[in-house]
């Protein structure tokens, strides 16, 4: 049970790194339904 819970924190933190890792450098802006929005990286 402890193995799998590891599995599990280990697998979770693995797809948080690959996903930031995707996010594009620089300054990102979006205009959308909500408005202007800007996001420096």
């Amino acid at each position: 049970m402890i193995i799998g819970a590891l599995v599990v924190v280990v697998a979770g933190f693995s797809y948080y790194a690959w996903q930031e890792e995707k996010k594009p450098d620089g300054v990102e802006i979006r205009l959308d339904q909500q408005g202007l929005s800007i996001e420096g990286n």
